[in-house]
C-alpha cells in the first residue's frame, strides 16, 4: 500500500497548540494586496514556527501532521526548489541565482505551517471558510469599483500608506482604466487570476451554507469580477472551476445553462464594455491573423514562446537560471528590431508553466515539476472518498492554477510561487488529515 496513505489517529494540530495556524494563513492572503507586508508576514511566521515545528518533528511531531501529510509537503516543495538550486549551477548570475535558492528555504516551513492550518476539522473549516469569505469580500469590492469608479478596499489601504509614508501604493492612479484591479489597486493587474484560482473555497462554502443556489450566486458574481478583470487566462482558470465543481452539483444539463448564462453575459460585455470586447476581438484574430497577428492577439506571448524555445533548446539540462529569463531574453528574441507588444524591455517570464519551466531550469527541472505532480495524483488515487471531499477546494484550487494549456504568472516569482506553493500544502495537509 502506498506511504502516502494517512492513518486513522484523534490528535490533529490544535492538541499542539497550533490553533494560531488557519489565522496566520488568512492573514497572509488577506495582505496580499501590500505585497511587502504579505512577504513580511510569511517570514516572521516561518520562521516563529519553525523552531516548533522541527521540535514537533523529533518529539511527538507525528501528532502534529501525519507521516503522510509531513512527506508530501516535502516533496512538493523539493519538486519545486530543487530545479531553482540546479539551474544556478551555470545561471549568467550564479551568485545571485544561488543567494535567490537558498533564500527560498523559507517555503519549506511555509509548506509544513500551511498543512498543519488544514489537518484538523475545526481548523480546516476556519481556512477554507476564511478563504471563502476573503474571495466574497474583494468581489464585492470589486464589483462597486465597477460601479462607482473606484475600489474602496484599495482606496482605504492607499489613505493608510499615504499617511504613513507620504506617498500612495500606487505612483500611477489612472494606469488599470482599461481593467477592473479591485483591491489589489491599478500597479497589480493580478485581480482576475488570484480570484478564478481562489475560486473554489467561495463556491464551497457558498455550496456547503445555501446550496445549489448559493454556489450559482456565488459564480455569477466571482465570474462577472473575473470577466470584467481584463484577463484571458483567469477566463480559462474560471471556466475550469465552474466545469470541475458545478457537475457534481448541478449535473451537465444544469450546468450547460450556467455556461449559457454566462455567454449572454459576455456578450451584454462585449457591447458595454470596450476592455471586454477588445479582448474578443484580440482572442478571434488568432484564429484568422497570419503570424505576426497571432502575436499581436496573444499579446507578444507567440515571441516569448519563441524566445523561450531558444532558451530551452541552447539551455536543455538546466535552463538559463530561475528568473534569469530576462537576462537571456534578449540573445533569444526572434524579432530583436521589432518593437515588443508589451511595450519597453525585455520579457520578465515565459508566461507559460511548461516553457518557464524548460527554459529557466531545463529538463532536470521539468522531471522534478513531473515527479512531484506524479506524487501528489499518487496520494489521491489511494487516498480515501472521505479524505478527497474534504481536499475538493484544495485540489481544485491547485489544479486550475498549474493548468498547463494555459498562459501564467511566474511560477519563480515571490507572489505567484508563494500562491501556488500555498495551495499545495492546502492539498497535502486536507487530503492527508489524519482521519477520527
Amino acid at each position: 500500500m502506498s506511504t502516502l496513505t494517512a492513518n486513522p489517529d484523534p490528535t490533529h494540530a490544535q492538541a499542539h497548540g497550533w490553533r494560531w495556524a488557519p489565522w496566520w494563513v488568512l492573514a497572509f492572503v488577506a495582505l496580499w494586496p501590500a505585497p511587502g507586508y504579505a512577504e513580511g508576514v510569511m517570514v516572521l511566521g516561518a520562521l516563529a514556527a519553525i523552531v516548533k515545528l522541527l521540535l514537533a518533528r523529533f518529539r511527538g511531531g507525528m501528532q502534529l501532521l501525519s507521516g503522510p501529510a509531513w512527506a508530501l509537503t516535502s516533496v512538493l516543495f523539493f519538486a519545486y526548489w530543487l530545479p531553482e538550486l540546479f539551474s544556478a549551477v551555470d545561471a549568467a548570475d550564479q551568485a545571485r541565482a544561488l543567494k535567490e535558492s537558498l533564500v527560498d528555504l523559507r517555503y519549506l516551513p511555509f509548506l509544513w505551517l500551511v498543512a498543519a492550518a488544514v489537518a484538523g476539522d475545526r481548523a480546516r473549516r476556519i481556512t477554507f471558510v476564511g478563504l471563502g469569505v476573503i474571495v466574497g469580500i474583494w468581489t464585492i469590492d470589486a464589483l462597486l469599483q465597477a460601479g462607482f469608479g473606484a475600489s474602496p478596499l484599495f482606496s482605504g489601504i492607499d489613505r493608510i500608506k499615504h499617511a504613513i509614508s507620504g506617498h500612495g501604493m500606487c505612483p500611477v492612479q489612472n494606469l488599470a482604466q482599461d481593467r477592473l484591479s479591485g483591491v489589489l489597486g491599478p500597479c497589480n493587474l493580478k485581480l482576475g487570476l488570484v480570484l478564478a484560482s481562489l475560486a473554489p473555497f467561495a463556491l464551497y462554502a457558498a455550496a456547503r451554507r445555501f446550496g445549489a443556489i448559493g454556489w450559482i450566486v456565488a459564480s455569477a458574481a466571482v465570474g462577472l469580477v473575473v470577466l470584467m478583470a481584463g484577463s484571458r487566462a483567469s477566463w480559462i482558470t474560471y471556466g475550469l472551476v465552474l466545469l470541475l465543481s458545478g457537475w457534481r452539483l448541478l449535473g451537465w444539463k444544469k450546468l450547460l445553462g450556467v455556461f449559457a448564462f454566462g455567454a449572454v453575459v459576455m456578450a451584454a460585455l462585449v457591447v458595454f464594455s470596450p476592455q471586454v470586447r477588445d479582448r474578443i476581438e484580440r482572442t478571434t484574430q488568432a484564429v484568422t491573423a497570419d503570424q505576426e497577428g497571432v502575436d499581436v492577439a496573444l499579446s507578444g506571448r507567440a515571441r516569448i514562446w519563441g524566445a523561450a524555445t531558444c532558451m530551452a533548446r541552447q539551455h536543455p539540462l538546466n535552463g538559463v537560471g530561475a528568473r534569469g529569463f530576462r537576462e537571456q531574453f534578449g540573445a533569444c528574441d526572434p524579432e530583436p528590431e521589432m518593437p515588443a507588444a508589451w511595450g519597453s524591455g525585455p520579457a520578465l517570464h515565459a508566461h507559460q508553466i511548461l516553457l518557464e519551466i524548460l527554459s529557466e531550469t531545463g529538463a532536470i527541472g521539468l522531471l522534478l515539476w513531473l515527479a512531484g505532480a506524479a506524487m501528489a495524483w499518487r496520494a489521491w488515487r489511494y487516498a480515501s472518498a472521505a479524505a478527497r471531499e474534504r481536499a475538493r477546494p484544495a485540489m481544485l484550487a491547485l489544479v486550475v492554477t498549474v493548468f498547463p494549456f494555459n498562459t501564467h504568472l511566474a511560477f519563480y516569482s515571490t507572489f505567484w510561487g508563494g500562491l501556488t506553493l500555498m495551495l499545495a500544502a492546502l492539498y497535502a495537509g486536507s487530503l492527508l488529515a489524519r482521519e477520527r
